[in-house]
């Protein structure tokens, strides 16, 4: 059985962003992935979006971290030549019921420190981007697309350089307490290993690894839901030059089929909200009326022939459909008895965003542990 002081599960975007800040304090760190590479989940299943933090509860770390996130992969793109576009976005009022919700989301964002936002009357639009039917929008100057892949392969990188371990096809299959560390089963080789502490990032199955480690999911309210969202892309070109986005879901199940672009211009729609029982990425095609009548709403003169099936992803949510919105988890276990366990569950949106501000909470964390 070999040793190790930190083993980090899972490899999607947050898995590597940890490994990558905590390569540079911390030697023996060894990252276990079941897939075949990094990010091939969650976190290459997404609208490469860099949000702002305007969506989520004041306080939270949903906002807290998005809103650092933001500004440090900025620096980041900028540094590394990582592409990106700041294209802005249009959080838009389509009816005068909508002007209600638009101001208070426009307070949430100012009480969530995110600068640099106005409040758009249809002259102030139009003269953005009169590619819409809004009445009023809230325009986020700092929203932008970042190329993830290249973003992931940025951390990976950092962490390899730095020495980190990264063992992939390696799924874990069990977690034992072991003095004081954590014994770690290695499905695939029938191989264990011991370390000193576990930082959970699984994603989508980050709750089936807190159960191997001995936490109650259910007691702690750690239990995953799979959240769908799929993506129509337009095959015609539309002369529409930022991301617009209507007005999110009350219970920020999802902020709604928007219109974003990728890296080379390609005007894409969604995701949609489809919880589901088991993971695929199947896009089912007779959702292409809905996904034309929705976007229709935001952007006039669509021709629904361009509606072209593209990706779906899978979020990891803390609450099903219709219930109140949780924020991530990101514990240190010991409060539980589980001291050296460090459990990232929930992250879904604005997870990439974030995912720079979330690995230095979660170095500070480690430091304490290591520490006491």
């Amino acid at each position: 059985m070999d040793n190790t002081d930190i083993v980090i599960i899972g490899a999607g975007v947050i898995g590597l962003a940890i490994s990558a800040e905590l390569s540079q304090d911390y030697e023996n760190i060894v990252v276990l992935e079941k897939e075949d590479s990094f990010g091939r989940e969650t976190s290459s299943r997404n609208s490469e979006v860099i949000h702002s933090g305007i969506y989520y509860p004041e306080g939270s770390l949903k906002s807290r971290l998005c809103v650092e996130g933001a500004q440090l992969l900025y620096e980041i793109c900028e540094k590394q030549k990582i592409a990106y576009k700041k294209l802005g976005k249009l959080i838009v009022a389509l009816e005068k019921n909508d002007m209600g919700p638009l101001h208070g989301l426009f307070e949430k964002g100012k009480r969530n420190n995110v600068k640099g936002l106005e409040l758009l009357d249809k002259e102030g639009i139009s003269k953005l981007d009169p590619h819409t039917n809004a009445i009023a929008a809230i325009y986020s100057p700092n929203t932008g697309i970042i190329d993830s892949h290249a973003l992931m392969k940025y951390y990976f990188s950092k962490a390899k350089e730095k020495g980190v371990l990264f063992v992939f096809k390696s799924e874990v299959n069990y977690i034992m307490r072991e003095g004081d560390g954590f014994s770690i089963g290695i499905k695939q080789d029938n191989y264990q290993l011991k370390t000193r502490m576990i930082i959970n990032c699984a994603g989508l199955c980050s709750d089936v690894i807190a159960t191997m480690a001995g936490v109650d999911i259910n007691k702690n309210g750690y239990k995953i839901k799979f959240c769908k969202g799929s993506y129509f892309y337009y095959s015609k070109y539309y002369p529409l030059k930022m991301l617009v986005y209507p007005l999110p879901h009350t219970d920020l199940s999802g902020l709604g089929i928007h219109a974003s672009f990728d890296l080379g211009n390609r005007l894409r729609f969604g995701p949609d909200v489809e919880y589901v029982e088991s993971i695929n990425y199947n896009v089912d095609t007779n959702k292409k009326n809905s996904f034309y009548e929705r976007a229709s709403k935001l952007l006039p003169g669509l021709d629904i022939n361009a509606f072209v099936p593209d990706t779906a992803g899978v979020r990891p949510k803390l609450y099903a459909e219709g219930e109140p919105i949780r924020d991530f988890v990101i514990n240190d276990e010991s409060r539980i008895g589980l001291r050296g366990l460090i459990d990232l569950i929930g992250i879904e949106s604005p997870g990439l965003t974030a995912s720079p501000a979330i690995a230095r909470m979660v170095k500070n964390i480690a430091r304490e542990i290591f520490a006491s």
